[in-house]
């Protein structure tokens, strides 16, 4: 995989990381939660499908080489969601603050700047970019 293949990847993690735990806040509150403890709410098919939808985010994220460690961690961290979540209501409250997605997109972004410090690189310059072509836009407001 080349280096703008990796960054889609990890674009992709990322997005699906915060749409499943922080896409929205309740107001005065700065509290953050996402789709994840919502869809958790259907009675026994939420937790498959919010499992499902981690899992994958696992695979995408074994196509950056992690250490088995890492790997175990995030397992882990899908694994407890998974089962303190099937306890109704306390287990979707449960899901909406320890955030597993989140938590493993941490892991990994903190192995990449480790590991992969040319890929970190390409990432900020991708973000830089991005933000100046945001700022222009608004600048000439388009």
């Amino acid at each position: 995989m080349n280096t703008v293949q990796r960054l889609a990847t990890l674009n992709r993690i990322r997005k699906l990381s915060r749409l499943l735990d922080s896409s929205f806040r309740i107001p005065f509150t700065g509290f953050r939660f996402g789709l994840d403890p919502i869809i958790g709410l259907i009675p026994g098919a939420g937790d498959i499908v919010d499992t499902a939808f981690s899992a994958y985010l696992i695979y995408l994220a074994t196509q950056f080489d992690l250490p088995g460690k890492t790997l175990q961690k995030m397992i882990f961290n899908i694994g407890l969601e998974a089962v303190v979540g099937t306890v109704p209501i306390a287990g979707d409250i449960f899901d909406a603050y320890f955030k597993s997605n989140i938590r493993n997109l941490a892991l990994l972004e903190k192995h990449l700047q480790e590991s992969e410090p040319d890929l970190t690189a390409a990432d900020s310059e991708n973000l830089d970019s991005a933000k100046t072509m945001v700022g222009a836009g608004s600048r000439t407001g388009v």
